[in-house]
C-alpha cells in the first residue's frame, strides 16, 4: 500500500470524515441537552432547598408555640386538681349533651 495516506484512499477517508462529523454533531446535541437537564435540576433543588427552608421556619415557630402551650398546660395541672377535673367533667357532658341533640333532630 501507499505509506502516505495509510491504506485509505481519499474517498473512504472522506466518508470517515463524514461518519466523525455526524457522530460529533450528535454527542454535541446530546451533551447540550444534558446541560439544559442539569441547568433545570439546579434549579429546582434551589427552589426545593427554599420550600424546606421556609417549612422548617415553620415548624420551628410552631414548636415554640406547642412549648409554650405545655408550659401553660403544666401550670395549670398543678393547680386546684379538683377544679380541672370538674370543669373537665362539665365539659364532656355538654359534648355529650350536643351530640345526643344532633342525633335526635335527625
Amino acid at each position: 500500500g501507499d505509506g502516505g495516506n495509510y491504506g485509505y484512499t481519499n474517498s473512504g477517508y472522506s466518508v470517515y470524515e463524514e461518519e466523525n462529523d455526524r457522530l460529533t454533531e450528535s454527542l454535541r446535541t446530546k451533551v447540550s441537552a444534558i446541560k439544559s437537564l442539569s441547568i433545570e435540576i439546579g434549579t429546582e433543588v434551589k427552589n426545593q432547598n427554599k420550600m424546606l427552608s421556609e417549612m422548617e421556619n415553620d415548624f420551628e415557630s410552631t414548636g415554640g408555640l406547642l412549648g409554650a402551650t405545655m408550659s401553660r398546660l403544666r401550670t395549670l395541672s398543678r393547680g386546684s386538681q379538683t377544679k380541672l377535673l370538674c370543669y373537665m367533667m362539665l365539659f364532656s357532658l355538654f359534648v355529650f349533651f350536643v351530640i345526643y341533640w344532633v342525633i335526635k333532630l335527625r
